[in-house]
């Protein structure tokens, strides 16, 4: 049995600088002309590609997505994913560290709110924008004229504002009220599940951190994502029991533990019960 091997970004030539575990590249100097095939693995850094052109398919923790001109993929620490790519795919690639320091507290809070989702398909427009700024950033990573660390610093935060603009724009969300607030509170949710999932695992604890009622929390779920809070609770659970499972070599009552359960045999119960099969049989199978 294999596990996912974890990546940690390269080290660079020059270190003496402000963006120490920092890295942009083009997609075609990564291809070099070639197709791209790589097997299943995480990173220990942030990840993010965004293609002016492209074909190929990203899985990402699990789900399948296609790889299309105009799309974008932001990864965050700890995800894993396997990446088919076909010879002339056009783009960026970044990749810098969890311990990348920003200007500003505001860059990080940007970042956050960029990769809480791991696709989006945006229109011609929005893309080409994208990656005008990007183009910028790649220039002064080659170059590295005098300041060239806070430039790049300043147009990765302007890259995540425009594009969290034109993903918003391209959801075609109804601006009103009631609506940015139901997204203001399902976002604080679902951050407050990957951080906590570990050690808190009822609805109503949840609901009482955001000073909602757990009737009120669970209408918002159901609302934008079709699911009810315990059915996000089980899909958070899930994924990290599978991440946990092919990224580490751990036994499954050790990963029962670290997942909060004591009673293991309840944990290989609710695993069964979610995939059709037990936790052993999914690590022995899973392609």
């Amino acid at each position: 049995m294999k596990t996912i091997p974890i990546r940690s970004i390269q080290p660079q030539e020059f270190k003496a600088n402000l963006l120490e575990g920092f890295k942009i590249r083009s997609i075609e100097e990564v291809l070099a002309g070639k197709d791209m095939s790589q097997d299943l693995h995480r990173h220990d850094f942030y990840f993010i590609m965004v293609f002016c052109k492209g074909s190929g398919i990203h899985t990402i923790d699990f789900v399948e997505y296609p790889v299309k001109t105009h799309s974008i993929f932001m990864m965050r620490p700890g995800q894993v994913h396997k990446l088919q790519l076909t010879a002339g795919s056009e783009g960026y690639l970044l990749e810098f560290s969890k311990d990348f320091r920003f200007l500003s507290t505001t860059g990080n809070e940007l970042l956050r709110k960029a990769t809480n989702r791991s696709y989006c398909q945006l229109d011609k427009v929005g893309n080409g924008a994208l990656c005008a700024i990007l183009q910028t950033m790649l220039d002064e990573f080659r170059v590295r004229q005098e300041g060239f660390e806070n430039v790049i610093k300043a147009t990765l935060e302007i890259f995540l504002i425009q594009y969290l603009r034109y993903r918003q724009r391209n959801q075609k969300i109804d601006n009103n009220k009631a609506n940015r607030y139901q997204q203001e509170k399902l976002q604080e949710f679902l951050d407050l599940l990957e951080v906590n999932i570990n050690t808190e695992k009822r609805a109503a604890a949840y609901a009482d951190r955001m000073h909602l009622s757990p009737f009120q929390l669970n209408s918002i779920t159901k609302n934008l994502l079709g699911k009810t809070v315990a059915e996000l609770i089980e899909d958070q659970i899930l994924l990290e029991a599978k991440r946990h499972l092919l990224a580490t070599s751990n036994q499954v009552n050790q990963i029962a533990f670290q997942l909060g359960y004591e009673d293991v045999s309840y944990f290989i119960r609710f695993f069964k019960k979610l995939t059709g099969h037990t936790p052993e049989a999914f690590r022995k199978n899973f392609h």
